[in-house]
């Protein structure tokens, strides 16, 4: 295999291939300690972060609250990593988020409780949420990048599927950890001690950012970009790179990646964010609001164990049909499958509480299975799909924002929207909610050109 087609420097296939574990290790690791604390948000911290006399539903909804927090520092993450890494490499970038994830997430796991400092408990349980947020908000378009940049393009939205794998990876270390916790501790163990200790495991993070940090180079799309950039003739610098006159690649060297992003690829920015809603929407509601209703005595009750063991079903459930429709969006194009998804999801909306209602657990988990696999027709091609939108030099920026935006208006208000539509109008309201998602997502998708086959240096 050879990515003669993608860029003037070939990658070979073992390249490639570690290249894309390496790139699934981090965002699984990364997303791994990023979903900790949505699980932790659910089970943990209204009790253990906020005053013992809060009413349970206005607790948990200050715990989302933190959860959200995460989401409104991602663009903000998007953007700073997205000058880094468009100015200095994707590598870089990767490697100085990995960093912050891992000392964020290790200080959450040994934060002093409310009942120990008080209101500096949140606050500090916040500041360091707005941490992993950032964290996250450079580390997906380095993880993307890393890939697509490197993959040919017959094969760019496959590739690509092994950074969108490590959310619902992820997903499973994460469920896996609170169960073993769980199994080993007593319930007054787990509250007190034992949901420490999922986070605490994150120090793996440093020990990969490391490995990134000796083992891989950047991508060869960034490595012809400065060498065109650093080139004395002008002309020679465009041919290297194919880049029309018209684009600013050697005279934009001073400016800011971002606003040139902004400022040249505003419709994709915003679009790709809209197209971002409904994935983002259903998956932080089957990760983390259905963990709370499930187990909830004011939801359904159920053990907070098979809450978990459901959820981690239907993450894995994710993965293949991240892989299978990436590789369809390879043959076919990246829009017709995001439509396809966009449509049975919101769809599904509507069959998913009535399975989950019934209190059967392989009901519940397919209930979620089916939402996590229609959202992969959705997320799976993502990555190739907003890379292919943005030119080199803005690559990184442009992703990024259209990526993180999406995250925020979808992703870290969903719980909290979900649990107040639950406490005053009821379940169906969380399914219109969702439909309501999927229709904004078949809408920008719909406006957006078809990438399907575009040469990353003709963009």
């Amino acid at each position: 295999m050879s990515t003669q087609d993608t860029t003037n420097t070939p990658v070979s296939e073992k390249s490639m291939r570690k290249v894309a574990m390496t790139s699934l290790a981090g965002t699984s690791i990364e997303w791994y300690d990023f979903f900790i604390y949505g699980t932790a948000a659910a089970l943990v911290f209204p009790t253990a972060f906020f005053p013992e006399d809060m009413p349970p539903m206005v607790g948990l909804i200050a715990a989302f609250s933190t959860f959200a927090v995460g989401f409104i520092a991602r663009p903000i993450g998007g953007v700073v990593f997205g000058h880094f890494g468009d100015k200095v490499g994707r590598k870089a970038a990767l490697v100085t988020a990995l960093l912050l994830m891992g000392f964020a997430t290790t200080l959450i796991g040994l934060l002093p409780t409310y009942a120990l400092i008080g209101p500096a408990a949140p606050l500090l349980l916040t500041l360091f949420r707005f941490s992993q947020g950032l964290a996250v908000g450079g580390q997906w378009g380095g993880a993307m990048l890393l890939v697509t940049e490197s993959a040919p393009k017959h094969k760019r939205g496959f590739y690509g599927a092994f950074a969108q794998a490590g959310a619902p990876v992820g997903i499973i270390l994460a469920n896996l950890a609170f169960l073993a916790v769980s199994a080993l501790c007593s319930d007054e163990q787990f509250m007190d001690w034992g949901w420490r200790i999922p986070f605490l495991l994150s120090v793996a993070l440093i020990g990969l950012s490391l490995y990134v940090q000796l083992t891989l180079e950047d991508t060869p799309a960034f490595r012809e970009l400065k060498e065109a950039q650093e080139s004395p003739n002008l002309a020679t610098a465009q041919q290297s790179t194919k880049q029309a006159s018209e684009k600013p690649v050697a005279t934009s060297k001073t400016e800011s990646p971002v606003l040139m992003a902004i400022k040249k690829y505003p419709k994709q920015i915003l679009l790709g964010a809209g197209a971002f809603l409904a994935v983002q929407v259903t998956f932080y509601i089957l990760i983390a609001f259905l963990i709370a209703y499930g187990s909830n005595p004011a939801g359904l009750g159920l053990d907070r164990d098979l809450m978990l063991a459901a959820v981690l079903i239907s993450a894995a459930m994710q993965i293949p049909g991240l892989f299978i429709a990436s590789a369809w969006s390879d043959k076919h194009g990246r829009k017709g499958v995001y439509m396809l998804g966009a449509v049975l999801g919101g769809i599904w909306a509507f069959v998913m509480f009535p399975l989950i209602d019934t209190g059967n657990f392989w009901l519940i988990v397919l209930a979620m299975s089916g939402g996590q696999i229609f959202l992969s027709m959705m997320y799976g091609p993502q990555a190739a799909f907003l890379a292919e939108m943005f030119s080199t030099e803005v690559r990184y920026s442009g992703a990024s924002l259209g990526y993180q935006l999406g995250a925020i208006v979808g992703g870290g208000f969903a719980p909290i929207v979900a649990t107040a539509l639950w406490k005053d109008f009821g379940t169906i309201y969380i399914s219109m909610y969702i439909a309501a998602a999927s229709a904004i997502t078949l809408v920008c998708v719909i406006m957006l050109t078809e990438t399907h086959g575009t040469d990353l240096d003709d963009v």
